[in-house]
């Protein structure tokens, strides 16, 4: 499976909506992607994983070096879109507990963790 990452400037926000699976394969990518924009100062930042079907461990790698270079950097990240597997996956790690996440909607899509 392939990951798309697309980012929208939204007032100060930017927006990155993920779309695809975030594995071993894929991380890298979406590392790069990520990477473009972290050591901007007070970064306002939103990922919308709504469309993420699979992410493991190396996924929440990225996520974590991400939060930790924005909120060096005096800026926010907000995760999005999460459904219930991918919010047990953040809580279970500790995770969830740190980051400022916001469930799914709907509340009720799985994806496979």
């Amino acid at each position: 499976m392939d990951l798309k990452v697309d980012v929208l400037e939204d007032n100060s926000v930017q927006r990155y909506k993920i779309v695809g699976e975030i594995d071993a394969f894929t991380a890298p990518k979406l590392r790069e992607r990520l990477a473009l924009a972290e050591k901007t100062k007070e970064m306002q930042a939103e990922l919308d994983l709504s469309q993420v079907h699979y992410m493991d461990s190396t996924g929440l790698g990225v996520f974590v070096g991400f939060y930790k270079a924005v909120k060096a950097n005096g800026g926010h990240v907000k995760i999005v879109g999460v459904n219930t597997r991918l919010k047990r996956l953040f809580d279970i790690t500790g995770l969830g507990e740190v980051m400022d996440i916001v469930m799914e909607e709907s509340g009720d899509r799985d994806a496979t963790v």
